[in-house]
């Protein structure tokens, strides 16, 4: 059974001066460049590659680390190598002010785990609740609550994963499932 409190680096997505970045849509994430590639393994190197500022997130990411993000993440088209690629880099989760529609489908599809957290990259540098790149954080994808682990404090507004969106994360993808579900 796969975990369902995850802790780890977090690394939150901002511009060169701080401010969060908003609709960030999946060429940002992915670049059309990269779309031959089948192998989820490769596709890792390239995530971000078109986001100014964030072009060496793949040197920097660990397996386990957490993407925080602003609002409308992933919005755009359907390109399911801007969910493959942080999964090809062993990111645990995404936790964001809210993901764009299809994003969000294509992720829970793929067992990504998806956190919706309002607010969670708009609180100013030490309001509670506020995180940092590098801070250690926790989050409860059944319980729907985020911590900063590094300052000992919860961040609010973190929602629960759905029952369904729990089931296919356990099973490992929406195939996975699909085939328990049946058995």
């Amino acid at each position: 059974m796969r975990a369902t409190i995850l802790r780890g680096r977090a690394f939150v997505v901002r511009d060169e001066r701080g401010a969060p970045i908003d609709d960030i849509d999946t060429d940002m994430i992915f670049h059309n460049a990269h779309l031959a590639l089948t192998d989820v393994a490769q596709m890792g190197r390239h995530a971000f590659g078109n986001l100014p500022g964030w072009k060496d997130f793949p040197q920097q990411a660990q397996p386990g680390d957490i993407l925080v993000v602003g609002e409308n993440f992933g919005c755009g088209s359907s390109r399911q190598q801007a969910v493959d690629c942080f999964r090809a880099l062993r990111v645990a989760a995404l936790v964001g002010e809210s993901f764009g529609a299809i994003y969000q489908r294509n992720a829970i599809n793929s067992g990504m785990p998806l956190v919706v957290a309002p607010g969670v990259v708009r609180r100013p540098a030490g309001a509670t609740g506020h995180i940092a790149t590098g801070d250690e954080i926790e989050v409860d994808l059944a319980g729907g609550t985020l911590r900063n682990v590094s300052r000992g404090e919860a961040v609010p507004g973190a929602q629960p994963l759905s029952r369904v969106q729990l089931d296919i994360y356990q099973a490992g993808d929406l195939m996975a499932y699909g085939a328990t579900a049946k058995g």
